[in-house]
């Protein structure tokens, strides 16, 4: 009984892994996708972005005070906009990954141009800190969809062919290992 419920759980997670592998690539652009859009449409409307007052401070400071908010927040709205529409068409990636990467770049400026305002000691954040120092994660999504975009991939253990003679190794153990489990 035992040796079947955990032979169960060991095709369940293979078949899980296998699935993530396939689809959490997708998931992760569209995802990326959604959250630009939203956040981007937000600054269309005065009033309504929580970020568009620091936003706005960022642009006019960045620029030499030769863009106002007035004009900056429709322009950042449509490159956002821009940014979530390439993730979620899968057209222009690297147009939109370049796009990201500068706005990425934008949005950690308020932690430099405005320590008062992220900062309420070193290293401690303010609620408008922790909002900018999250973008480390749409970051990071941004980097693994331009990995995979240029040819890399996602595999699961199960799908791997072993090319070297190390991750063979390696696949070897963990398969012993999944093998002794079913065993117990």
């Amino acid at each position: 009984m035992i040796k079947k419920l955990i032979h169960f759980f060991v095709k369940a997670e293979i078949k899980m892994a296998d699935w993530k592998a396939r689809n959490g690539l997708t998931i992760l652009r569209v995802s990326l996708g959604l959250v630009f859009i939203w956040f981007g449409v937000l600054k269309f409307f005065p009033g309504l972005s929580p970020a568009e007052d620091i936003a706005g401070r960022t642009i006019e400071t960045l620029t030499l005070g030769l863009v106002k908010p007035a004009a900056a927040l429709p322009l950042l709205a449509v490159w956002e906009c821009t940014i979530g529409l390439g993730f979620i068409l899968k057209r222009w990636l690297s147009l939109t990954l370049v796009l990201l990467y500068f706005q990425m770049m934008g949005t950690f400026l308020p932690l430099v141009f405005f320590p008062h305002e992220t900062f309420t000691h070193i290293f401690v954040p303010t609620l408008l800190g922790q909002y900018i120092i999250k973008n480390i994660v749409l970051l990071s999504g941004g980097l693994l969809i331009s990995v995979t975009s240029k040819g890399g991939v996602l595999t699961s253990y199960s799908k791997v062919e072993a090319k070297t003679p190390r991750f063979k190794r390696v696949y070897r153990h963990h398969k012993k290992k999944a093998k002794m489990a079913v065993e117990v």
